[in-house]
């Protein structure tokens, strides 16, 4: 089989069972007016409440949701690297569709930079005797390896995806300034197949990598300290085993969302979808393991520094709720529910148990963060409308960056075209 693609010379040989892609009509503007209204809108409510008498509690929302799409881009490109290093080949449909998680990287970045602005309200710690702690708690070295470590996150996921943009982007029409930017540099770059697969391999490696040291770093720098005095020697490989869940849960509601909508050509089979939830049913329980390991290590050690912030989130209401909610939601309802092969293959299904363990999640970076920024008490529930709208805002950012992935390549949109990088 010889290329058609305009990036590789004519006659060059494809691997295996490449499909060339056919252009796709790209999507219309209209369909960015009400994600762009919805995250207009909680900006302007996040800005109105940080502005009142109560700072401390619009930057926990926007700290809780900063870190909840976070680790859900992070998560949803994790899998296409995870799935092209292990030569997976019944995943390439899903794939194309997770890289999409990847346009909201620099979003996230600038999110991040933000925090600097509510520094005050951001970082609990602030003013507390840290007991020698100031040396790595302080505001000008965190922001900088915290900034470090996400540049280098997201520049080796931007490389693992220009090297399977080259795949993908096959006959791909240059109508757009991004495409002819990049076409110009696929002609400068190597053109054999075999050579652009070992690179996505090299990057998709150190992209692992670097996902977990640097997630591991956010969730000890941004989430564990929030409580300074506590600590936790696995918070980082439970915080990088939780974006990893939550990525995947996020691919599925994404594929079977694309799936049911008429007019987009992707389209899944009931195994496909069976098989990217089974692997869903099995971070529920590495995430459920994580869970009681850290839980149960502090429990017998019966520690009052340690136990007391568990005893807190678990225990005391109205954090006790909430605590419940992401247990049952996380863990035991997709534990039971999975169990049944048809559920799995089923996508209104899976939409409602990915929406759920992903409530679950959100929750759950809300239960960490919120005793450390509000006043105890159990007659007032934490979560109103207040965080809903400003958490929606969040949500609508993530559409547009996901809509404008998908606006900017369409051709990914096809059914064939997670076929490109498959192995012999």
């Amino acid at each position: 089989m010889t290329s058609m693609d305009p990036a590789l010379p004519e006659g060059t040989a494809l691997p295996e069972g490449t499909a060339l892609t056919k252009p796709s009509a790209p999507l219309k503007k209209s369909v960015f007016i009400l994600p762009a209204l919805i995250a207009g809108s909680g900006f302007l409510f996040f800005t109105f409440l940080a502005a009142g008498s109560h700072p401390e509690k619009a930057w926990l929302v926007y700290l809780t949701n900063f870190l909840f799409f976070t680790v859900l881009s992070c998560g949803g490109l994790l899998f296409s690297t995870l799935m092209h290093f292990t030569k997976a080949r019944w995943s390439h449909s899903f794939a194309a569709i997770a890289e999409a998680f990847s346009a909201f990287f620099p979003v996230s970045f600038v999110l991040f930079l933000l925090l600097f602005i509510g520094q005050d309200h951001v970082f609990t710690w602030l003013g507390q005797d840290l007991h020698g702690k100031e040396v790595w708690l302080n505001v000008p070295f965190l922001f900088f390896r915290d900034s470090v470590a996400f540049l280098i996150l997201y520049s080796l996921g931007f490389a693992y995806l220009y090297y399977s943009l080259k795949f993908r982007l096959k006959a791909a029409p240059k109508n757009t300034r991004l495409k002819a930017f990049l076409f110009r540099s696929f002609e400068k770059s190597p053109q054999d197949p075999e050579t652009i697969k070992h690179r996505m391999t090299l990057f998709a490696g150190w992209y692992m990598f670097a996902f977990a040291m640097c997630l591991s770093l956010i969730g000890f720098d941004l989430v564990m300290s929030t409580d300074p005095h506590w600590y936790s020697t696995l918070f980082g490989a439970y915080t990088f085993i939780k974006a990893i869940y939550g990525g995947f849960g996020a691919i599925i509601l994404l594929v079977t969302i694309l799936h049911l909508t008429p007019r987009v050509p992707f389209t899944l089979t009931p195994t496909q979808l069976g098989d990217m939830s089974t692997l869903f049913f099995g971070f529920s329980i590495v995430w459920g393991d994580f869970f009681y390991s850290q839980f149960v290590v502090i429990w017998y050690g019966n520690i009052p520094e340690e136990t007391a912030y568990i005893i807190e989130r678990t225990m005391t209401q109205p954090w006790s709720t909430l605590a419940w909610t992401v247990f049952i939601g996380c863990f035991i309802l997709p534990f039971v529910i999975l169990l049944s092969r048809s559920i799995k293959k089923t996508p209104w299904c899976m939409i409602v148990i990915s929406s759920c363990v992903l409530t679950g999640l959100w929750i759950e970076h809300f239960l960490l963060l919120g005793p450390s920024f509000l006043a105890h008490d159990p007659a007032v529930f934490p979560i109103g409308i207040n965080e809903i709208i400003i958490s929606l805002g969040f949500l609508g950012l993530i559409i547009i960056s996901i809509l404008a992935y998908f606006k900017e390549f369409p051709e990914v949109l096809n059914e064939d075209s997670g076929e490109v990088v498959q192995w012999k």
